[in-house]
């Protein structure tokens, strides 16, 4: 397995329109590998996941609790905020495990929409001059959920939330 200079999983290969089934295999274990270092006392369901960078970089994440609900952190945002406070805003595909063995692992609401916003709308906010035309998140991304003994099913953000609202559409 490829890794870069700080150890992290990299994806070699891959086109810019298809990941290989090896590829996939790889970012499904980092998932099921995140999933081990999940901190839940309170609700007992760990997810895993790992997000795959258009450089083929690979960044994983678990879901972190707290007593007070809001503030803890789901798996998929912990990933992407990984990735982007490292320099990464575009991204190719995203994996998703957990325990459960009668459904797959699938993003809360709050994920959808931050897998759904783009680099437009997160630094636009901040500092207008940083606008940029690309949209790194938007609505076509692989996104790929398991269930426990590793079968998946590959959905993208598109089917998993319709009709989304995006930078697009605030016109600005």
């Amino acid at each position: 397995m490829a890794r870069t200079q700080d150890g992290a999983p990299q994806l070699t290969g891959a086109t810019s329109e298809e990941i290989s089934p090896a590829q996939v295999q790889l970012l499904l274990a980092t998932s099921r590998e995140a999933l081990q270092a999940a901190y839940c006392p309170y609700s007992h369901y760990p997810v895993g996941a790992a997000l795959l960078t258009s450089e083929g970089k690979i960044y994983s994440g678990c879901n972190v609790e707290n007593a007070c609900y809001p503030l803890g952190v789901c798996a998929e945002r912990t990933a992407i905020q990984k990735a982007v406070s490292e320099g990464h805003t575009t991204f190719r595909a995203i994996a998703i495990s957990c325990n459960s063995q009668e459904s797959y692992a699938v993003p809360c609401g709050a994920c959808r929409q931050v897998l759904r916003e783009s680099r437009e709308s997160l630094f636009l906010i901040i500092k207008k001059s940083w606008y940029t035309k690309t949209n790194p998140f938007g609505k076509q991304w692989d996104i790929y959920l398991t269930k426990a003994d590793g079968a998946y099913v590959r959905k993208t953000l598109e089917e998993l939330l319709p009709f989304s609202f995006g930078p697009e559409d605030l016109k600005i």
